[in-house]
């Protein structure tokens, strides 16, 4: 009896933005999928601000020369950048050279570390917004996938007051979309059921 043709893993169901190679891999390895870790926490918060205007396949196709540019996220190092590192990174092609988005970038690594000493972690503090669990939706369709919500409102508010920038509420809902403090996933996704059961 000849074996059943396998399923491919391009025949699974997927929410639709994931298009390409680079965001299919993306969308099934990481989207949505509960990020603890203070490193990668500023990864995300710096490449959704870098999004702002653009789409975020651009900012995936760049995502390995901002991890060089930005010496791999580590926020100790970014928030000593002077003139010189500034003017180098304006000059990188690898990444988006938007002065603004540089100069929030390195304010951002100067508040994630006020942050830390606070709280002790950047995951501690920012994991309060969602009581510490994945909020847990069942969209049906991307249209009802909304681009910010009350939750997210509150935490640009807060953000904002602790002086981080480029951490509007829309920036802010897609990073918790990213780092799985929401689950966004479509309910025919096959990804959906994995977040689902995500907890902290």
């Amino acid at each position: 009896m000849a074996k059943a043709k396998s399923r491919q893993p391009s025949e699974l169901v997927r929410c639709s933005w994931a298009t390409d190679e680079l965001s299919i891999e993306y969308h099934d390895r990481e989207w949505g999928v509960p990020v603890h870790d203070d490193r990668v926490l500023f990864e995300f918060l710096i490449l959704e601000a870098a999004q702002a205007g653009l789409s975020w396949s651009t900012i995936l196709k760049k995502r390995e020369n901002y991890r060089q540019a930005f010496d791999q996220f580590d926020p100790a190092i970014v928030a000593t950048y002077g003139p010189e590192k500034h003017a180098s990174l304006m000059a990188d092609a690898g990444i988006v050279r938007n002065r603004l988005k540089i100069d929030s970038t390195i304010d951002n690594a100067k508040a994630f570390l006020q942050v830390q000493k606070e709280f002790g972690s950047f995951d501690s503090y920012i994991w309060t917004f969602v009581g510490g669990v994945p909020i847990q939706n069942q969209r049906q369709t991307m249209q009802e996938v909304p681009a910010s919500t009350a939750v997210s409102d509150t935490m640009s508010k807060d953000l904002k007051r602790r002086g981080f920038r480029f951490v509007g509420t829309t920036i802010c809902y897609a990073f918790m979309q990213a780092v799985g403090m929401v689950n966004d996933h479509l309910v025919d996704c096959h990804c959906y059921t994995r977040a689902k059961k995500a907890k902290r």
